[in-house]
């Protein structure tokens, strides 16, 4: 069974390569955006929503600054780049760029799938950029 860090660190090369990010994802994982009511719940509908938040709502990846793993949880530093492609925050496209750094907190265990995510990003950022 590959440790914490090899999975967090695929799971990362998948998403920001925009490949097969669903793979290292638990059938029951749940996403959480701290602080806000969104979040989704199953394998689909947390795969749903970063697609849509990379590729529709945005044409965006994440810069990586930092990975820590350890034992069952694992941390992510990075800066959400992109441009504003589609409705966000009830903003319709602007096309604007946006630069938003945020963390991420994800649980994983023995099991070796990624069980939960908690972001946690300023979403104040994000419509301070759109509307600017």
């Amino acid at each position: 069974m590959p440790d914490t860090s090899t999975i967090i660190r695929s799971y990362v090369d998948a998403l920001v390569g925009r490949g097969d990010f669903a793979t290292f994802l638990a059938d029951d994982v749940s996403l959480e955006i701290v602080g806000t009511k969104q979040g989704a719940r199953g394998r689909q509908a947390v795969t749903d929503l970063i697609t849509w938040l990379h590729t529709q709502a945005f044409d965006a990846t994440a810069k990586v600054k930092t990975v820590i793993a350890e034992h069952e949880h694992a941390a992510l530093e990075a800066d959400f780049v992109g441009t504003h492609t589609g409705e966000f925050l009830g903003i319709a496209a602007t096309g604007k760029p946006v630069n938003v750094p945020y963390a991420v907190i994800y649980d994983v265990p023995p099991a070796g799938k990624i069980t939960a995510i908690r972001i946690y990003m300023p979403m104040e950022l994000f419509g301070q950029q759109l509307s600017s």
